[in-house]
């Protein structure tokens, strides 16, 4: 006779939870968040359930807390995705992410031939289509999709 057992991630006292990251895209996000070298205790599961999406990633980092910037960050990869900001065991504050109108320093122009890939200068893109992801190049005025998108 087997006894079915359920496992539960601790909640976090004061931090950040970043809950409907598509399941493909959690590494992603750890990845642009810096996560990968944080100190923080960080808290992630993945393929777990959801109505809406089918399949999504969760993510708590204790006593950590995101800039606007940040924020603009997951929108390119994630851009379903919620924070819930704890404090004392408790959601103080909601934010979703959306994708901004100017993308300046966060993704990398596909164009090889653009100046951005052939000298140090900062890229800057203005936002084409945020349902199917699109950015103009400010320099080359190239089209980069999601298909092709890279963050710095």
């Amino acid at each position: 006779m087997s006894e079915k057992k359920e496992l539960s991630v601790s909640a976090i006292e004061e931090g950040t939870v970043i809950d409907h990251i598509p399941a493909d895209c959690l590494f992603k996000v750890i990845s642009i968040l810096g996560l990968d070298n944080c100190g923080n205790l960080i808290t992630f599961g993945t393929n777990l359930g959801s109505q809406r999406y089918g399949k999504k990633a969760i993510i708590k980092v204790a006593d950590k807390f995101f800039e606007d910037e940040d924020l603009n960050r997951i929108a390119l990869v994630a851009p379903y995705a919620r924070l819930n900001i704890i404090k004392d065991y408790e959601v103080v504050e909601k934010k979703h992410v959306t994708v901004p109108q100017e993308i300046v320093g966060i993704a990398k122009c596909f164009n090889p031939q653009c100046i951005t890939n052939n000298e140090n200068i900062t890229t800057h893109f203005s936002l084409v289509n945020a349902n199917v992801l699109a950015l103009k190049c400010h320099y080359c005025e190239k089209i980069t999709t999601e298909e092709h998108l890279k963050i710095l």
